[in-house]
């Protein structure tokens, strides 16, 4: 009871600090007694930044809300995930959050966990049914504007890298806008398509890319849609002395993101993102929602920005903080509100 009462204190404190709208014993059922509901988060994918800010975002909001949160991570391990699944059912959890994996390995699980009586949101991953919200950033909308700008520096008759891993939702949208770009420009030439998801990623695409440029040498464009293959992809290029020669474009941000895109001479020239602790946020206020019995949509999108190598020398940003602060967009998204529920503070 003393520990309700403090999460309770806790939580009214820190949204009169931020947002000043609602205290937590407003909340409807169950969330009226937060620190009962019992939720978790089941990971596919955790390497690198994305993940990392992901889950931090997941973290704020579950502790803000009052949230037991517990969280599996299977380390792309796609039975373990499912495993992990059933896990969080026999622990009686209130909801889950699957955030990405393979759709084959998670609709079984997930359709496990509904029947339980369970509320379930998926990030980034197609578990084909209709009582599960879809998270996710726009991806299509993050591939097109990244190839946008492609087309918008080099023109439309290149030579291009594509680094890709069919079968990840995710992904799987941002190559529909890739195939969109090359069938409505038919002078660029599609030279190599490769990718992985070994861990760690970056290092293992470093070591596809350098086989893969030095097969291709006039290849001027790479098509990255993951910051971890471009991370993998700037490494091979400036080993291979091809900074000057290669233009990368990718998706998402982090705080080493930007300081690779900011090197002098750095190949890595834009990216499209969402910050990724917002859509972690957006994914523990869609979750939240459903518990109340509200209805947050089938598709909980969060809108993405694109993000210059010159906007971030010419706004001299250096972390996640400056680019919050130069794209109010990146503090937080106006997705999967409601009047009675507490806000992260600012």
């Amino acid at each position: 009871m003393l520990r309700r009462q403090a999460m309770k204190l806790m939580g009214s404190v820190a949204l009169l600090a931020g947002y000043g709208s609602v205290a937590l014993a407003d909340m409807p059922a169950p969330l009226d007694n937060p620190g009962d509901v019992k939720i978790a988060l089941v990971r596919y994918l955790s390497t690198g930044d994305f993940f990392q800010s992901y889950l931090s975002g997941v973290e704020t909001q579950a502790e803000t809300i009052g949230m037991d949160l517990r969280v599996f991570d299977s380390r792309q391990d796609a039975a373990l995930q499912a495993d992990m699944v059933d896990q969080a059912i026999a622990l009686g959890v209130d909801g889950i959050i699957i955030q990405h994996g393979l759709t084959e390995s998670m609709k079984d699980a997930a359709q496990r966990a509904v029947d339980a009586g369970i509320k379930v949101v998926a990030f980034d991953v197609n578990v084909e049914n209709d009582a599960i919200p879809q998270i996710e950033q726009s991806d299509y909308l993050l591939g097109k504007l990244a190839l946008e700008q492609a087309l918008k520096d080099n023109g439309n008759a290149f030579t291009a890298g594509y680094v890709y891993v069919p079968g990840i939702a995710p992904l799987d949208r941002r190559n529909v806008a890739w195939e969109e770009v090359k069938d409505a420009n038919p002078d660029i030439t599609e030279a190599a398509v490769f990718g992985t998801l070994d861990n760690p990623i970056a290092n293992s695409i470093a070591n596809q890319a350098r086989s893969v440029m030095q097969a291709n040498p006039t290849i001027s464009v790479v098509f990255a849609p993951y910051d971890e293959f471009a991370k993998g992809v700037k490494i091979a290029v400036d080993e291979a002395g091809m900074a000057d020669d290669v233009d990368i474009y990718s998706a998402d941000v982090s705080t080493a993101d930007i300081s690779a895109m900011r090197e002098p001479g750095s190949a890595w020239v834009a990216t499209v993102a969402t910050n990724p602790a917002v859509v972690g946020e957006v994914s523990v206020r869609a979750l939240a929602l459903l518990l109340t019995g509200e209805n947050p949509g089938a598709s909980v999108v969060v809108p993405p920005t694109l993000i210059t190598q010159d906007f971030l020398n010419e706004q001299d940003i250096k972390n996640m903080d400056d680019l919050g602060a130069q794209m109010p967009q990146f503090q937080h998204a106006d997705v999967a509100v409601a009047d009675w529920m507490p806000l992260p503070t600012r």
